[in-house]
């Protein structure tokens, strides 16, 4: 839940919805996860633990930058991402195991490799048990609204958008293949990758679900 829109916009706080979804999802023992950019979820921690007594369950929070200006431009009325990163560290306090989307990032202004680490150094302290990154996708209407967004602040990139995306509403492999390095960089005392310090899934929410039904061949 919460790839397409997030359940737990500020709406949420006052019409309660997600817990009885939560409570669906427990009674049935349904496998499911949370993408989210708010706090909020902690209210339903306790549900959330109960079901992952009975079934596999993960949640993750978008953070794409720690960078006070970029986030009040790309992602304004949303919640501070300190405290999306704090909520990272209580969930997997709580046994719930909790990850971080560093996504989207933003060619030229959430992307240089100093913004991210940071990111990546509180994620391990916060016990994270992956980071990601995705680059921007300009999929649809998005396209529009996002040069519309370059051209009231950053008009300086639209050249450069324009050769990104000139051919597709996604970034050209290249492109995509150093913005997702940035997130394996590591801590700086652990070159060789991220680490979090949260509890081992049962099962990375990225891993292929195993067949119910061996192969005939």
């Amino acid at each position: 839940m919460g790839t397409n829109t997030d359940p737990y916009q500020w709406v949420e706080g006052r019409y309660e919805l997600m817990r009885g979804i939560w409570e669906a999802m427990r009674d049935f023992a349904n496998p499911c996860s949370i993408l989210t950019k708010s706090p909020l979820l902690l209210r339903d921690v306790e549900l959330m633990k109960e079901i992952s007594e009975r079934t596999e369950f993960g949640a993750s929070l978008s953070v794409p930058t720690l960078d006070e200006k970029a986030w009040r431009a790309t992602e304004p009325h949303t919640p501070h991402p300190r405290k999306r990163l704090e909520a990272v560290g209580e969930l997997n306090r709580a046994g719930i195991p909790t990850g971080i989307l560093v996504a989207p990032l933003i060619p030229g202004v959430n992307d240089a490799p100093e913004q991210v680490e940071e990111i990546l150094e509180l994620a391990a302290d916060a016990g994270a048990v992956n980071v990601t990154g995705i680059g921007l996708h300009l999929r649809g209407e998005v396209r529009d609204i996002w040069f519309e967004w370059l051209r009231d602040n950053r008009p300086d990139l639209i050249p450069r958008y324009e050769e990104l995306y000139a051919r597709a509403a996604y970034l050209p492999a290249e492109e995509r293949e150093r913005l997702g390095a940035l997130t394996k960089r590591g801590r700086r005392d652990e070159p060789t990758g991220f680490r979090g310090r949260g509890p081992a899934p049962k099962r990375r929410l990225t891993e292929p679900a195993q067949p119910r039904q061996p192969r005939l061949f």
